[in-house]
């Protein structure tokens, strides 16, 4: 991936997950202040549209990452970071389809269910993607170790001969 891209991947998650769990937190735990109040906190309205708003860059994020990252990576079989990474994307599509579900919708009761889906898909998909940014962050350590070890064993092989 270029520096564009994983700028863009991993600074919309965080501004999306971000905005969700704020959003989440307003609407879920905390209690108005006035009991004939519409939103729990005067902020509620805007996180909602940032988070909506901000949605798109994630999705066109992903979709720019698709064909040459993880596409690839899922058809030569890498094994590193690969659970976390396929978590992820398995992850993705629901989230997306019940992010916009959301705004289209309009049945109180649908709207709860869809609502409490796309909440927990969200924190699924953000402790996916946080191992999967832990998993490549620790991989190439791992594989260096693994190298240098293979170069050291084949300079002490190549003495042996």
């Amino acid at each position: 991936m270029t520096k564009l891209e994983k700028y863009l991947v991993w600074g919309s998650s965080a501004v999306v997950t971000a905005t969700g769990l704020a959003y989440a937190w307003m609407k879920y735990l905390m209690l108005p202040a006035d009991p004939f109040a519409v939103v729990n906190h005067p902020l509620q309205p805007l996180v909602l549209k940032l988070h909506i708003v901000t949605a798109p860059v994630f999705v066109f994020a992903i979709g720019m990452i698709a064909m040459r990252h993880i596409w690839p990576h899922f058809r030569k079989g890498l094994a590193r970071a690969r659970r976390s990474g396929v978590s992820s994307m398995l992850l993705v599509l629901p989230l997306i389809v019940s992010g916009y579900a959301l705004q289209a919708i309009s049945a109180v009761s649908w709207l709860s269910i869809v609502g409490y889906v796309h909440l927990a898909l969200g924190i699924a998909f953000a402790l996916a993607a946080l191992g999967h940014a832990i998993a490549t962050r620790a991989a190439p350590r791992a594989m260096e170790v693994n190298s240098n070890e293979q170069a050291n064993a084949a300079q002490v092989f190549c003495r042996m001969k």
